[in-house]
């Protein structure tokens, strides 16, 4: 029997009217739960997030930052029932589903440190004090104090917990309530998350709500304070953008859309070498891990032509020894897509590839693992190669499951950095090299194209989470078609939820105004 996911808005859990949408079991096919936020009056559910707002503030950074520590710890608490839920619900494997829940409680105790290196203070400035005059006594400060507002956090489906506790340890580190809503195919795992911190007792009345379901009018709502970080498709982002209440108020808002993320492999690296075993792996676990749907995943492998036909039969040996099928077996790592919706998304989208690219492994129906029939939303591990010279639509369509297209190019970084740039703007490129020389063309070439630059070296090979592991000292957005949005960075993700205000006066009133505040 499926369960009825309720909203916890106003301090309570209320459940939405019909219509209702499914969640769905992705490994059989079956109905897990219903959800639905039809009904909520969202001016009232900001309101209350609001008022939840005075208390945060309140606290010193230390004081969140507890706050922090002890929600990532009842998350963890609960990370058994998660898991599972994150196979019945999001067809994870266990390795993938512990990706998740662990990469949401260690971006929380992350920002747990931040904060209390911030100290006991509610205010941060930024850089020393500015002489403005030819007096040296009268200089400006620039600070940042915490937004009055709410957070509206809209979450994509794949990483239900690392996607909303990522942007929610930001959020309450700078003292700003939270209304979250997750995505709502895979939102059983999040529903947790809200159910065990409701239990707890730990945030103060209104720190954090959460909606179930569709958006509705949830942006019509919104104040010139508040906030809105959004990560799902690019086409969504646009929407929010582009909102009446959005333009007409200037919200805040940062994007964090899909992207045709690239590698780049040098042609000095040698065959079986360190830094080649690292772009192999590293490649390869970003192709399968949560069945390819990853924001950060690599869709475009540049090779450089003597090297094609090595890296061809080294991926489509690895890949012939990759598992598909039920993702509760040990030894099984690619589970089913989340959504029959994806499923189609999949299949249409390596369909207009093969327009540019050839399949040269994947092209037919994976052998399932402990699956029977035509249950689950499978589809097999894809690797293409581009025909030409034509990448126009393999530059262009990213398709979000286990797949990614080899690109041959002449072993120029200048080349390669063209070809990146023609991707229109991604969270990450990857360049695994040990030429200094290529190197530093290659990453100064992609950086105005990226988020964030991935180097793979036989020197950091053993310290590399890889370039689909967001980490939170580190930005996590992009420009152009990823969004133009930027979260986490350590203390830089802080600044989107406070106000920067230039003060000047003379040196020593200022001095003393700011005399307990946080220095970035």
């Amino acid at each position: 029997m499926s369960k009825t996911l309720k909203s916890f808005v106003c301090g309570e859990w209320r459940e939405g009217a019909a219509p209702t949408r499914d969640l769905f079991n992705p490994l059989t096919n079956s109905v897990v739960a219903t959800a639905s936020s039809v009904g909520l009056d969202f001016s009232e559910v900001y309101a209350f997030a609001r008022k939840g707002g005075s208390a945060l503030r309140e606290l010193t950074f230390t004081q969140r930052a507890d706050l922090l520590d002890a929600v990532a710890k009842c998350i963890n608490d609960a990370r058994e029932p998660l898991i599972d839920l994150a196979l019945e619900n999001g067809g994870n494997t266990r390795k993938d589903a512990k990706f998740d829940i662990d990469g949401a409680t260690a971006t929380l105790a992350a920002y747990a440190r931040f904060g209390r290196k911030l100290g006991d203070t509610n205010l941060i400035l930024d850089s020393a004090p500015i002489r403005l005059s030819g007096n040296p006594r009268y200089v400006g400060q620039h600070i940042y104090t915490t937004k009055p507002g709410v957070a509206l956090h809209i979450n994509a489906f794949n990483f239900p917990a690392w996607g909303m506790c990522e942007k929610l340890a930001v959020a309450l580190l700078a003292g700003v309530p939270v209304v979250t809503k997750p995505g709502t195919s895979t939102a059983l795992v999040a529903h947790k998350i809200m159910e065990v911190l409701d239990a707890s007792g730990l945030l103060p009345e209104g720190a954090l709500s959460m909606v179930v379901g569709g958006a509705g009018d949830m942006l019509d709502h919104l104040e010139s304070n508040d906030v809105v970080a959004f990560t799902g498709s690019a086409a969504t982002g646009a929407l929010i953008k582009g909102n009446a209440n959005i333009v007409s108020k200037n919200v805040g808002v940062t994007v964090e859309a899909d992207s045709l993320n690239a590698a780049v492999l040098c042609p000095n690296i040698k065959v079986d070498s360190p830094t080649w075993e690292m772009f192999v792996n590293e490649i390869l676990n970003d192709l399968t891990q949560k069945a390819g749907q990853k924001c950060t995943a690599t869709r475009r492998i540049l090779v450089p032509t003597t090297l094609l036909d090595d890296v061809k039969e080294r991926f489509i040996e690895e890949l012939e020894a990759t598992r598909v099928g039920n993702p509760a077996l040990r030894g099984v790592k690619v589970g089913p897509l989340a959504t029959p919706d994806q499923l189609n998304d999949f299949n249409a989208g390596i369909s207009k590839l093969k327009t540019q690219a050839s399949v040269i492994f994947g092209d037919k129906p994976p052998t399932l693992t402990d699956i029977k029939g035509d249950q689950g939303y499978f589809v097999s591990p894809t690797l293409l190669q581009a025909n030409g010279e034509d990448l126009s639509l393999i530059n262009s369509v990213e398709v979000f499951g286990p797949n990614a297209t080899l690109i041959p190019y002449d072993g120029l970084a200048k080349t390669a950095v063209g070809i990146v740039a023609a991707g229109g703007g991604s969270l990450v490129t990857s360049i695994y090299s040990d030429d200094k020389a290529f190197l530093q063309e290659a990453v100064l070439g992609c950086a105005p194209f990226n988020g964030r630059i991935h180097v793979g070296g036989k020197k950091v090979v053993d310290a590399s989470p890889g370039p689909g592991t967001v980490m939170p000292q580190m930005v996590h957005g992009g420009p152009g078609r990823a969004g133009g949005g930027e979260e986490l960075g350590g203390y830089r993700g802080l600044t989107f939820y406070m106000q920067r205000t230039g003060v000047q006066g003379t040196a020593a009133v200022l001095e003393k105004i700011f005399a307990d505040a946080a220095q970035l």
